[in-house]
């Protein structure tokens, strides 16, 4: 019998989403799937040419998204494969890796299957007529040059030679997504095709190469005709959308990249490009960034803690250090909060500030956190039998852990195996992880409470407070942030607030 269906790979460590992507998939395509990185790894390798496309999870066990990718583009009858990513975590900094990568689209979960079967299909569909006719130069929307068509430009240009001073400029619309859900896709791709048509017209660019990459995002590859000239570019295509015909505000904000060294790998120049567009976006009065080598410096050190975290975390180069809590009126020690400290082999002690940021951009906070938390628990367990004492311990709980639906579930495995209760085990929560998803918070922590875990806000009062926060989530204890008592100039106002503050913790309803 001739097989007509296309065959999809899904690569994702949740059964439940395996099962969810499957039923979505199940009219349209057959469905071969993969429970972690090396799994897929491996089934491409023996087998890939028979997948019409790869929908991909990031945040994995054993091998991640990432390195599932990374092998992809090294093997050539998988590099160009259309790659779906689908995560939780679905930030600026995951997609635009992802998309460097070799990803060919990215949607967050939870899924709409209408929109994933769209996707899925239009990537198919684009790869297998790009085979028939060749690398697709031109982007159908704007009429610039398409992702694959820059690079391919660029490999030219540059591969004999110059003395001429270019730069690669990318490009961001800000807040793009918002405006897509205010006035639509169709009202989305008009304002993408205006913009695409101010750069290609703009006298700073002119002379340069022009591509729209993916969504809101542009490359332009131009000569560097003098130290300003991006910015007056730039200057330019922004007091143009002001004349755009809608209400809300549309703002360019621009990443310059000087070349040079063209031996540097295009993908490289353009990621740098970007890079120092996420620095211009974080500056109110300033529209266009530059990379420099401080920026390379920051990236190599991420590099290097993410190449090392995997391992370290197998030799147990980390270290679960506990500091003691007080009762203020009995004077006696009340339980103790558990910190992680890293012992690197090369760079020896590093604080939590060096590598937990980096963890929560990477997602390996989560593999993190399950260590401190089988640590804490073994800790209080041997404490219990040497001792004869029970000593309540705390432990973080990041903000990606929440994404986790079987979060309760691994917590109550976890002091379970240790022959613990829940109530001996006190999770923190900061508050911010309230501002992402408030939904999957609610619910998350609302399980763990019922399991018998005591929940605790942590650094209450650094910015993100809300009264809502306090009325829907059963939170047992109110951590306040430090500058309350650190500010000694407002030491009255501040004590003011800090009473008023246990006074609402006193009156606050036990869910």
């Amino acid at each position: 019998m001739v097989k007509t269906r296309r065959e999809v790979l899904i690569v994702e460590d949740q059964k439940l989403n395996r099962d969810m992507l499957q039923d979505i998939l199940a009219s349209d395509y057959e469905t071969v799937c993969a429970g972690n990185g090396l799994e897929a790894v491996n089934i491409l390798l023996e087998d890939g040419e028979k997948f019409s496309a790869v929908l991909l999870d990031i945040l994995m066990p054993v091998m991640d998204g990432y390195e599932v990718m990374r092998v992809m583009q090294k093997t050539p009858r998988l590099s160009r494969m259309p790659v779906l990513v689908t995560s939780q975590a679905f930030e600026e900094e995951y997609e635009l890796k992802a998309l460097n990568m070799g990803a060919s689209d990215f949607i967050s979960k939870p899924y709409n299957g209408e929109i994933l079967k769209k996707r899925l299909h239009n990537l198919i569909q684009m790869h297998e007529n790009a085979a028939a006719v060749g690398v697709m130069e031109k982007d159908s929307l704007t009429g610039l040059y398409s992702k694959e068509g820059f690079g391919h430009k660029l490999g030219e240009m540059l591969s004999g030679g110059t003395d001429v001073p270019y730069d690669i400029v990318a490009l961001d619309i800000e807040h793009f997504k918002l405006f897509n859900d205010t006035y639509g896709v169709d009202e989305g791709d008009r304002l993408l095709k205006y913009v695409g048509n101010h750069i290609m017209n703009e006298s700073g660019f002119y002379r340069g190469v022009c591509s729209r990459v993916y969504a809101d995002q542009f490359l332009i590859f131009c000569e560097r005709l003098d130290g300003n000239y991006a910015i007056r570019a730039v200057e330019d295509i922004n007091r143009s959308m002001e004349n755009y015909p809608l209400d809300m505000k549309v703002h360019v904000k621009a990443g310059v990249y000087q070349i040079h060294d063209i031996s540097v790998p295009v993908n490289s120049m353009c990621d740098r490009a970007f890079i120092a567009v996420k620095a211009a976006k974080g500056l109110y009065e300033k529209d266009v960034a530059y990379y420099d080598d401080s920026i390379r410096e920051k990236l190599l050190l991420e590099q290097q803690i993410g190449d090392d975290m995997v391992r370290a975390l197998k030799e147990e180069q980390f270290d679960v250090y506990f500091q003691p809590k007080y009762n203020l009126l009995t004077g006696k020690m009340a339980g103790a909060e558990a910190l992680v400290r890293w012992r690197h082999p090369v760079k020896g002690f590093m604080s939590p500030a060096e590598f937990i940021p980096i963890f929560e951009k990477n997602g390996f906070i989560t593999e993190l956190d399950m260590y401190v938390w089988n640590k804490s628990c073994e800790y209080i367990a041997k404490w219990q039998k040497k001792y004869g004492k029970l000593v309540s311990l705390s432990v973080n709980v990041s903000r990606k852990d929440i994404y986790k639906q079987n979060l309760p579930e691994i917590l109550k495995d976890i002091v379970e195996k240790n022959g613990l209760k829940p109530e001996i085990l006190h999770l923190e929560i900061t508050e911010s992880a309230y501002t992402e998803n408030q939904e999957q918070l609610i619910y998350i922590v609302k399980q763990l409470k019922k399991e018998g875990f005591i929940i605790e806000m942590d650094d209450f009062g650094s910015g993100y407070s809300s009264l809502n926060m306090l009325a829907e989530l059963p939170i047992d204890i109110l951590k306040l942030d430090m500058k309350f008592l650190q500010n000694k100039g407002e030491q009255s106002k501040n004590e003011n607030i800090m009473s008023s503050i246990v006074e609402l913790a006193k009156k606050m309803p036990v869910l």
